[in-house]
């Protein structure tokens, strides 16, 4: 393989995990954020149901969303993997391990969602629950699901780090959006500390250190790497 081949594979495979790695951003922000935030009323089952029911078909989509952004997480962690491993082939496995223990977390996690949905029809459950009660029963496993989610949070969170440190150490990426991938790290393991806490607070620390996932996907897309400090790791690790 000569060096404009070498240099057409190499940015290929960061261009793929770049778009991938931008493709969850749409979709989590509908399942995880939008959604929630549309049809959950805090502390009332009666309110959250019937929102639920009006929108039937947007909380459905939302659960699609959700699975679509663990399967992507996949794709996108094997596309990593083969960009950063020439790095530290032990970090980079360590990232992949993480994404691969929060995936069947957070889609296992939708199954409450579809108990919601069976509690709310009620066709099968009237002659044993009341309305209220089953509403406050799918407004349990509402919130069971965010708990889910939390943990789950704890790996995304977790994957970050190692990743931080390889785009650091790469020397073929800027070692700014390393730094920043390390600190998201610290911003979901905070939130995720908050929410087992049980703290009343309304905003995610996550929310504010989260600059790092886009700037990498999107230089990844844009810039690609410095093909031949890629190279050299290859070389070194060879």
């Amino acid at each position: 393989m000569n060096i404009i081949e070498k240099k057409s594979s190499i940015n290929g495979t960061a261009r793929i995990a770049g778009v991938l790695y931008l493709t969850l951003m749409p979709l989590g922000i509908f399942g995880l954020l939008y959604v929630p935030a549309a049809l959950i009323v805090p502390g009332d089952a009666a309110a959250t149901a019937e929102k639920i029911m009006a929108s039937e078909m947007i909380f459905r989509l939302s659960i699609i969303t959700a699975l679509l952004v663990q399967i992507v997480n996949i794709f996108v962690v094997q596309a990593l993997h083969q960009l950063l491993k020439p790095v530290n082939r032990n970090m980079a496995a360590l990232m992949v391990i993480f994404i691969l223990l929060g995936a069947p977390i957070a889609m296992l996690s939708e199954v409450n969602k579809f108990a919601v949905l069976f509690l709310l029809d009620g066709t099968e459950m009237q002659s044993a629950f009341t309305m209220e009660q089953l509403r406050a029963l799918a407004y349990f496993f509402l919130k069971v699901h965010e708990h889910g989610i939390t943990i789950a949070s704890i790996f995304w969170g977790l994957w970050l780090f190692p990743m931080g440190y390889l785009v650091y150490k790469s020397g073929f990426l800027p070692k700014f959006i390393g730094v920043l991938l390390m600190i998201g790290c610290l911003g979901y393991l905070i939130d995720a500390s908050i929410s087992a806490l049980a703290l009343d607070v309304d905003w995610t620390i996550s929310q504010f250190t989260f600059i790092g996932e886009i700037l990498l996907p999107l230089w990844l897309v844009v810039r690609g790497v410095n093909v031949e400090q890629w190279q050299k790791r290859v070389s070194e690790t060879a």
